[in-house]
């Protein structure tokens, strides 16, 4: 696996350091932090992968800025970054340039976060 610095896998668990953007909540202007205990889902994302050209057609499927992921909190999302990665995400924290939460990984969830800029769309369920 090669490096790429516009996005970060991070072992399991919640990060050491706290959450990008430090403790934001309410007070932020957009009330989009909280979340700070959150930790993955119980169980597996849909068993399905979403087709991106049928999504785009749908309303589901969101502009990419923090006041529409913002909706996507505690649910699964499907995202689909520029370089051409997808995948199943459960977001538990958005911020004005970034999202964290956990990705659904061979089995397993992990905690991930990413620039808002690197994701080309996302649909959530």
């Amino acid at each position: 696996m090669s490096f790429n610095p516009d996005f970060r896998q991070f072992p399991p668990g919640p990060p050491p350091f706290g959450f990008p953007g430090g403790n934001i909540g309410p007070q932020d202007g957009f009330g989009l932090g909280g979340g700070m205990n959150q930790g993955p889902p119980s169980g597996p994302p849909p068993p399905f992968t979403p087709s991106k050209s049928e999504g785009k057609n749908g309303i589901n499927v969101k502009a990419v800025d923090p006041g529409s992921i913002k909706f996507c909190r505690y649910n699964y999302t499907y995202i689909w970054l520029n370089n051409g990665t997808s995948f199943w995400a459960y977001i538990i924290y958005v911020g004005r340039r970034s999202i964290a939460g956990f990705r659904w990984v061979r089995r397993r969830w992990v905690y991930f976060g990413v620039d808002l800029r690197q994701i080309d769309s996302f649909i959530c369920y």
